[in-house]
């Protein structure tokens, strides 16, 4: 879905939006591809949150098709998301069943350009999509790529991150926030691991944290991917509270006293 698809989910309620934000080749997309597989083979099941629908399927195959098997290929990895001439992200949206309510997901799928960008200049041209998630988004998942944290660029990577982290937490204005460690099968020293959990501690003291692992990329339903989105979709917005009013007499039918 683009920008102008999002009237249709809208018309209803106000969906939660999940933004990804992280560099680029940091495996965002992997998580949303991780997602669907998941769902699509009964494998991901909460007492809480039932799967209902979703108006982007073809969005979600497309996402996902490179992990899975096919005739002569072997699974992989999603292709980078290109950052093109588009000024909006990608929207992937979901539906669930919370407590016999129906509540609309929609997750945002940018590229890593756009936040790199971002954290350097807010205002750059370049960076409209990542403003966009930062002013929209519900709920933000900020990812620390450990394999660009434990590479021979691993100096420059903490500072991007650190950067990048100092852009967040100054647009989040309380919204809820995790950390997660993508690539977690590699091992980073711990002094890097310190470095990047003092540059989000600032927004909150007990952040949380996910580490995930696609070993196999042909079943990606390891316990941290489970644990991870429970926590995402157990998100619930705020109702609206109307004040009570006493009825001036017992006739229920015109309980506020016009006829």
């Amino acid at each position: 879905m683009g920008g102008t698809d999002l009237n249709f989910i809208t018309g209803k309620g106000k969906p939660i939006t999940v933004g990804i934000v992280g560099p680029e080749s940091a495996g965002k997309t992997t998580i949303l591809a991780a997602l669907y597989l998941l769902l699509s083979r009964g494998a991901y099941k909460s007492e809480k949150h039932r799967f209902s629908n979703s108006y982007t399927l073809s969005g979600w195959e497309a996402v996902a098709n490179s992990l899975r098997w096919q005739p002569g290929q072997p699974p992989n990895f999603p292709a980078h998301t290109p950052s093109g001439l588009s000024r909006s992200p990608g929207m992937l949206h979901l539906a669930f069943r919370q407590n016999h309510e129906l509540c609309d997901f929609l997750f945002a799928d940018a590229p890593g350009e756009w936040f790199q960008k971002w954290s350097v200049n807010q205002q750059s041209e370049d960076a409209e999509g990542a403003r966009w998630i930062s002013e929209h988004a519900d709920v933000i998942l900020l990812i620390a790529d450990r394999e660009a944290l434990a590479g021979p660029g691993r100096g420059r990577a903490r500072n991007d991150f650190q950067l990048l982290a100092q852009r967040v937490i100054s647009e989040m204005d309380g919204r809820p926030m995790a950390l997660v460690w993508t690539k977690g099968d590699i091992e980073v020293v711990p002094a890097m691991e310190e470095a990047i959990r003092k540059a989000v501690s600032s927004y909150s003291s007990d952040l949380p944290e996910f580490t995930l692992s696609i070993r196999d990329t042909n079943a990606p339903s390891a316990q941290c991917f489970h644990e991870l989105f429970d926590w995402v979709f157990s998100f619930k917005r705020s109702g609206v509270v109307l004040p009570e009013t006493a009825p001036v007499n017992h006739d229920p039918l015109f309980r506020f006293g016009r006829k």
